[in-house]
C-alpha cells in the first residue's frame, strides 16, 4: 500500500509502516500546489496530514486515493464532503492529543490569573512592579465552566480538581449520572455555564452545530472580569462578540486558535488581538508536545495498518450512521462461485439501491446467508425470481 505523508510525524510511523509491507513516502512539507502535485504524481492509497489542507482539487488530482488519515482529532482542514462523494474514508486520532491540550488550557488559565506573560514581559524589558502583579484571585474556590466534555474537557476537569475548583459543564450528551460521576453541575445551555463560572473553557468540535457557539448572547451572560479560553477552533467564537465583553465587561481572554492565523510556522505577521492587552494568544500548539505527537503517529500508524491488512477503517468520520435502506432482503444459499451475482443481478433489474451487504459463512463453508438493505419499492415477483435461482435456499423480505 503507498503511503504519502505530507505533515511531520514521528519517525516511529514510518518503521511501522514499512514493517507492515507499506510503501511511504515522506514529504512533510507540501501544501496547496505542492501537495496536488504529488498526488497527481505519486498516486498514493493513503494521506496522512497534521494542519494541511487537503481540498476538492487534490481529491481529483488522485483516483488512486483510498483514505486521509488527520494525525489529530479536528478534521476541519480535509474536505470532507468531497471524499465521501468520492468513496475516500477520511480518519481522525480522537483523543491521543487530550492531555496536551488540557495542560495548555490549564495553562492558559494561570497566565491569566497570575498575568504570566507581562510579569515576563516588563521583566526582560527592565520594568519591576512587584505591586501590579501581586493582585491575583488564585483559582481555589472559584468555578470553572466547561463547555464541551470530550477527551479534552474530561482531562481539563480531572486538572481543574487538583486546583480545588468547583465545575459546572455542559454538553449535548452529558446525562445527570455521568455529570455526578464526573464531580460537576450539569448546565442546561452554554450560556448558563457562562453565567455561573469564572473561567470559561471551550472543548467541542467544529461543525455546523457549534459555529458561533460563543455568541453575543454567551458573552452577555459572563461575568464581569471573567476568563475565556479557546482551545479548540476560532470558528465556534463570535470574535466581535468576544472583543466587545473584553471592552465592556472586563473578561480577559487566552487563545490558541484565532479567525486569520498565519499559514506559515514561522515569520513576521500583523494580527489586531496581538496588541490588546487583554488577550493572551498561543501559536495553535494545543496538541505540541513530544508525548501526543507520539501517540497520534502510533495511532494513525495503526489506522493505516489495519486498513491495509482489513480493510477495516478505524475512528472513521465520514460513514453514514444510518443508510437510506428501507427495507431488507435475506437470502440463504449454498457458498458456490456466481450465487450472489445473479442475486444482486435480479436485485439491479428490479431497481433496488442497496445501501448495505453482509454475507456470513457456515461451518464448513457449505451454506451461507446474505443479509442485503435497499432503498427500493417492495416487490415479491423479485423474491419469487430470487428463489428460484440455481443454489439458493430461501428468501425473506422484511420493511425495516
Amino acid at each position: 500500500m503507498r503511503v504519502l505523508l505530507a505533515d511531520s510525524l514521528s519517525s516511529s510511523v514510518l518503521d511501522k509502516l514499512e514493517a507492515a509491507g507499506c510503501s511511504v513516502e515522506n514529504h512533510p512539507h507540501l501544501k496547496g500546489d505542492s501537495l496536488t502535485e504529488a498526488l497527481k504524481s505519486l498516486k498514493p492509497q493513503v494521506l496522512v496530514v497534521r494542519s494541511t489542507k487537503v481540498t476538492a482539487a487534490d481529491f481529483a488530482a488522485a483516483p488512486s486515493l483510498e483514505l486521509v488519515v488527520r494525525a489529530g482529532a479536528g478534521y476541519d482542514n480535509i474536505d470532507v464532503s468531497t471524499a465521501s462523494g468520492l468513496g475516500v474514508f477520511v480518519a481522525n486520532c480522537p483523543g491521543k492529543n487530550a492531555v496536551a491540550v488540557a495542560e495548555l488550557t490549564i495553562g492558559l488559565m494561570l497566565s491569566l490569573d497570575r498575568s504570566l506573560p507581562d510579569n515576563i514581559s516588563d521583566f526582560r524589558n527592565g520594568e519591576w512592579n512587584k505591586e501590579k502583579y501581586g493582585e491575583a484571585s488564585g483559582l481555589k474556590g472559584r468555578t470553572l465552566g466547561v463547555v464541551g466534555l470530550g477527551n479534552i474537557g474530561k482531562e481539563v476537569i480531572k486538572r481543574a480538581k487538583g486546583f480545588e475548583m468547583n465545575v459546572v459543564a455542559w454538553s449535548r450528551s452529558l446525562t445527570k449520572e455521568e455529570a455526578a460521576i464526573l464531580g460537576v453541575k450539569r448546565m442546561a445551555t452554554p450560556a448558563d455555564v457562562a453565567r455561573k463560572a469564572d473561567v470559561v473553557s471551550l472543548h467541542v468540535s467544529a461543525n455546523s452545530q457549534t459555529a458561533g457557539l460563543a455568541d453575543q448572547s454567551f458573552f452577555e451572560a459572563m461575568k464581569p472580569g471573567a476568563f475565556f479560553i479557546n482551545t479548540t477552533r476560532s470558528t465556534v467564537v463570535d470574535e466581535a462578540a468576544m472583543l466587545m465583553a473584553i471592552s465592556e465587561k472586563q473578561i480577559r481572554v487566552g487563545l490558541d486558535v484565532f479567525s486569520d492565523e498565519p499559514v506559515g510556522k514561522s515569520g513576521p505577521f500583523s494580527h489586531p488581538f496581538s496588541t490588546n492587552p487583554s488577550i493572551y494568544v498561543t501559536h495553535h500548539i494545543g496538541a505540541s508536545t513530544e508525548q501526543a505527537q507520539e501517540a497520534i503517529a502510533q495511532e494513525a500508524g495503526r489506522i493505516i495498518v489495519e486498513y491495509s491488512q482489513t480493510g477495516e477503517v478505524a475512528n472513521c468520520v465520514n460513514l453514514a450512521t444510518q443508510s437510506a435502506a428501507t427495507h431488507q432482503v435475506t437470502v440463504r444459499h449454498l457458498d458456490k462461485v456466481g450465487v450472489l451475482a445473479r442475486v444482486l443481478k435480479e436485485i439491479s433489474i428490479a431497481h433496488w439501491n442497496v445501501q448495505e451487504m453482509e454475507n456470513v459463512v457456515f461451518d464448513e463453508a457449505r451454506a451461507a446467508c446474505a443479509y442485503i438493505r435497499f432503498d427500493g419499492d417492495p416487490d415479491e415477483a423479485v423474491v419469487h425470481r430470487i428463489e428460484a435461482l440455481e443454489d439458493v435456499l430461501a428468501v425473506s423480505l422484511i420493511t425495516l
